[in-house]
C-alpha cells in the first residue's frame, strides 16, 4: 500500500508540474503551492514594436489568392500568421503579439532580424549607391569578397556572386561540366539543389520536381543514419557512388554534388566518413566535388563555419546563399583560380549579383558573427537544445529521431518507432500548437513529418529551453 502512495504522489507531481509548464507557455494562471500566479509566455525581451496600420491578414490573403500564384503554400492554413515585425530571435504579429522564430526564414536570418549592424550597413550604402553593376568599380564587392574568401580553406579565394542559391548552384554545375568537359552529375537522393534546370535535375525528391527535360544526373543512395540501408557506415554508402561511375557514366564525371547536413530533406547530417570516401571516388573519375552551403554554412552548424568541414573534406566548388546575407537576397560560389578561368572562354554576366548593397549586406553580416562570437553561441546554445530534444525523445514515442548539430536541428514524428511510420498529421498537429504557444518551427523532409529547427544564431539557452518546453506540453496534448 505504502509503494502505492509513493508512486501515486510521484506520477501526481510530475502531472503538476507538465500542468505548470503548459499553462506557462499560453500564459496563463495556474496553480501552485495553493497560489494562483500567472507565468510569463516566453523568455523576457525588452523591446515593443511600433502599432501596425496596415492592411488586415484577410484583406492580404485575399489579393495573394486573386494576384500571386497558386503554387506559392503557407503554413498554418486555417489560421496563417500576418507577421509585420521582427527583432533579432523574435518575430510580431500585426496585433503586436511576440512569436520566437525558431525558423529563421528557413535557415536565413543568420545574426537576427533586422540587427542594427546589417541594417546600417544597407541603409547607409543605398543612400549612397544602390546599383551600378559590376562594369564599374566599387568597394563594396571586393571587399565582401576579400573577407569571403579568408574563411574558406586551401585555394577557394576567387568569388562570384549571384541572387540565390539555385543561381549559385547553376553556376557551379555549369562551372564543373565546363572544367571537366564531362555532363554526368552524381547528386544524392533527398537532396534539394534549387529549381532551376540544372538544379531540378540533381534535386532528389519528386516533390521538388517537374516533367521537364533533366539529363546527365545519377543519384546516389543517401547516406541516411536513421532511414539508410547501412546505418551510420558512411563509407558503405560512398560504394554506390563508384557504382554509379562503373555502370551508370563512361567512366568520367563532371562532378558530384551534396549538402553535408541536407535540409529540405528533413536535417539529415550524412553519415560519418561519408564524403571522404564519396570525393575520393568522384576524383578519381576526373570530377569536381561541390559543397552545398546554402543552408549549413555561416557558422550554422557550431562546430565548424561551413558544413563541409565537419567531415573533414576541402571541395573544389563551394555555394551558398541564405545566411550569407541575412535576409538579403545574396548568393556566392567560390573555387579556385584553375577552374574559374572556364568562365573566361565566353561571356558570364549576372546583373544584380554583387550589387553593392547586397554586398555590403553581406560584409556587416560576416563581422557581426565574429563580433559576436555567434559560431561558438550556435554550438553551445545548439548542443543545450539538442540535448533537450533528445529527453523529448525519451519520453514521447511519436519523437523518432533528433539529429543536426548546431543550430540546424531535426525533430523527426513518427507513429510507430520500429516501422518508422511518418506521423504527417500529427506534425501538422503539433506544429500549429506550437505556434499558438508561441514558438514558430519549419516543417521539411520528404515525408513532411520533420521539424527544422534553424533559428537565428543569436539563440539563448532560455529561448531552447522555451521551444523545448513548448513541444513537450504539445506532445502531451496528443
Amino acid at each position: 500500500m505504502q509503494r502505492f502512495v509513493t508512486a501515486r504522489a510521484k506520477w501526481v507531481g510530475e502531472l503538476r508540474g507538465l500542468s505548470q509548464r503548459c499553462y506557462s507557455q499560453f500564459g496563463l494562471a495556474s496553480q501552485k503551492d495553493d497560489d494562483m500566479i500567472i507565468n510569463p509566455r516566453m523568455p523576457h525581451f525588452d523591446y515593443s514594436p511600433p502599432p501596425y496600420n496596415g492592411p488586415s491578414a484577410d484583406e492580404i490573403l485575399s489579393k495573394r489568392k486573386e494576384f500571386l500564384s497558386p503554387s506559392m503554400f503557407y503554413f498554418y492554413e486555417k489560421n496563417p500568421l500576418h507577421l509585420v515585425h521582427g527583432k533579432m530571435q523574435y518575430l510580431f504579429d500585426s496585433n503586436g503579439r511576440r512569436y520566437l522564430d525558431a525558423f529563421g526564414g528557413i535557415a536565413t536570418v543568420s545574426c537576427g532580424h533586422c540587427h542594427p549592424d546589417v541594417v546600417e550597413a544597407i541603409v547607409n550604402q543605398t543612400k549612397r549607391l544602390q546599383h551600378s553593376t559590376i562594369l564599374y568599380l566599387n568597394n563594396a564587392i571586393t571587399d565582401f569578397a576579400e573577407a569571403l574568401a579568408s574563411k574558406l580553406p586551401g585555394d577557394l579565394k576567387v568569388v562570384f556572386f549571384t541572387n540565390s542559391g539555385t543561381e549559385a548552384n547553376e553556376l557551379a554545375i555549369m562551372m564543373a561540366r565546363l572544367y571537366t568537359g564531362c555532363h554526368d552529375i552524381i547528386s544524392l537522393r533527398n537532396a534539394y539543389h534549387g529549381n532551376a534546370a540544372a538544379t531540378m535535375s540533381t534535386t532528389g525528391q519528386s516533390v521538388w520536381k517537374f516533367n521537364v527535360v533533366q539529363s546527365g544526373v545519377h543519384h546516389a543512395i543517401n547516406p541516411d543514419p536513421y532511414r539508410g540501408v547501412f546505418g551510420s557506415d558512411g563509407e558503405k554508402y560512398a560504394k554506390d557512388v563508384e557504382d554509379l561511375i562503373q555502370f551508370g557514366t563512361s567512366g568520367r564525371v563532371a562532378a558530384f554534388i551534396s549538402e553535408a547536413i541536407q535540409g529540405v530533406g528533413g536535417i539529415v547530417e550524412l553519415a560519418p566518413g561519408y564524403l571522404p570516401a564519396a570525393y575520393s571516388a568522384v576524383r578519381k573519375a576526373g570530377g569536381l566535388c561541390i559543397a552545398d552551403e546554402v543552408q549549413s554554412g555561416f557558422a550554422r552548424t557550431g562546430s565548424h563555419f561551413w558544413g563541409f568541414e565537419n567531415q573533414g573534406v576541402v571541395p573544389d566548388i563551394v555555394t551558398m546563399a541564405k545566411g550569407i546575407g541575412n535576409g538579403i537576397p545574396l548568393g556566392a560560389v567560390v573555387t579556385t583560380p584553375e577552374i574559374v578561368e572556364v568562365l573566361c572562354h565566353s561571356n558570364y554576366f549576372n546583373t544584380f549579383g554583387g550589387n553593392p548593397v547586397c554586398t555590403s549586406a553581406g560584409l556587416a553580416v560576416l563581422r557581426v558573427i565574429e563580433k559576436e562570437n555567434l559560431q561558438e553561441n550556435a554550438h553551445v546554445v545548439g548542443s543545450y537544445l539538442k540535448e533537450r530534444l533528445m529527453a523529448i525523445k525519451n519520453k514521447h514515442e511519436i519523437v523518432g529521431d533528433v539529429r543536426g548539430r548546431g543550430l540546424l536541428l531535426g525533430v523527426e514524428l513518427v507513429t510507430d518507432r520500429k516501422l518508422k511510420t511518418p506521423a504527417k498529421a500529427e506534425t501538422l498537429h503539433i506544429m500549429d500548437q506550437m505556434k499558438d504557444m508561441g514558438v514558430l518551427v519549419g516543417k521539411g523532409g520528404f515525408r513532411g513529418n520533420v521539424f527544422r529547427i534553424t533559428p537565428p544564431l543569436c539563440f539563448t539557452k532560455e529561448d531552447a529551453d522555451f521551444v523545448a518546453d513548448v513541444m513537450d506540453c504539445a506532445m502531451s496534448k496528443i
